[in-house]
């Protein structure tokens, strides 16, 4: 699909309310890791880690957005550029499901329509739920959006769900590619395609699918083996 020395990288944005455990929930996934702690995140964070979908070689920039609304003004900003979202709520948190149109609404005035899914946290809380099963499943029908179950503290569906988006974005790049082949070359240094052959991704990236500009940070990049989920079953809708 990809030109040989072509690394195909997707700015994931998470977001949500406050505590629905998007910085956990990125921790897990990144470093395998889970701490029952909740600290609160100023601004945005971001961590990376490499996988392969498809055969395809791909790196998921994930930027961990504050859910305070004091942040607001900070984190759209870091929206531009995004390709793919996920949107959080919690199990336990009512007001963090009744939000979520609104920060899908936030998303889509940045970035415009890229591939997002529903993520309900917390369901090894079930007992103490404060949404309904049919309920959840309704917004997810609303908005069309994929929509998984997960438990960030049991590693249930964390993995399944950026999985899911870097093959949708394969799919939408492939698309784009059929369409118009001159997008990807080897001089090229976006998001979304990365020319590896010479081993370093700096310059000033450009969205390849969403033509939105993507804030040019340096921070700190970790990388971990992708790790197995002992969950199998779960409800993905």
């Amino acid at each position: 699909m990809l030109e040989e020395d072509l690394e195909v990288a997707i700015k994931v944005v998470v977001v949500g309310n406050g505590a629905v455990g998007k910085s956990s929930m990125i921790q897990r996934y990144c470093k395998g890791i889970f701490t029952k702690d909740y600290k609160k995140t100023i601004g945005v964070d971001f961590l990376e880690r490499e996988m392969q979908v498809n055969d395809e070689d791909v790196r998921l920039m994930l930027w961990d957005t504050a859910g305070q609304e004091e942040f607001d003004a900070i984190t759209k900003a870091y929206y531009r550029g995004a390709q793919a979202c996920v949107l959080v709520f919690s199990t336990v948190d009512r007001e963090s499901f009744e939000a979520i149109p609104t920060w899908r609404e936030k998303v889509v005035s940045e970035v415009g329509d890229i591939p997002t899914v529903l993520v309900q946290n917390k369901i090894d809380l079930l007992d103490c739920s404060c949404i309904k099963n049919e309920e959840a499943e309704a917004l997810a029908k609303k908005l069309k959006l994929r929509f998984y179950r997960a438990s960030v503290k049991e590693d249930l569906n964390v993995t399944e769900v950026f999985r899911y988006l870097a093959e949708k974005y394969l799919q939408k790049l492939k698309q784009r590619i059929m369409e118009d082949p001159e997008v990807v070359h080897t001089s090229s240094n976006r998001i979304g395609v990365f020319n590896t052959a010479g081993g370093s991704h700096s310059g000033q990236n450009t969205n390849l699918l969403n033509g939105g500009d993507v804030i040019n940070l340096r921070p700190n990049k970790q990388r971990t083996k992708k790790s197995r989920s002992p969950f199998s079953s779960c409800s993905i809708l």
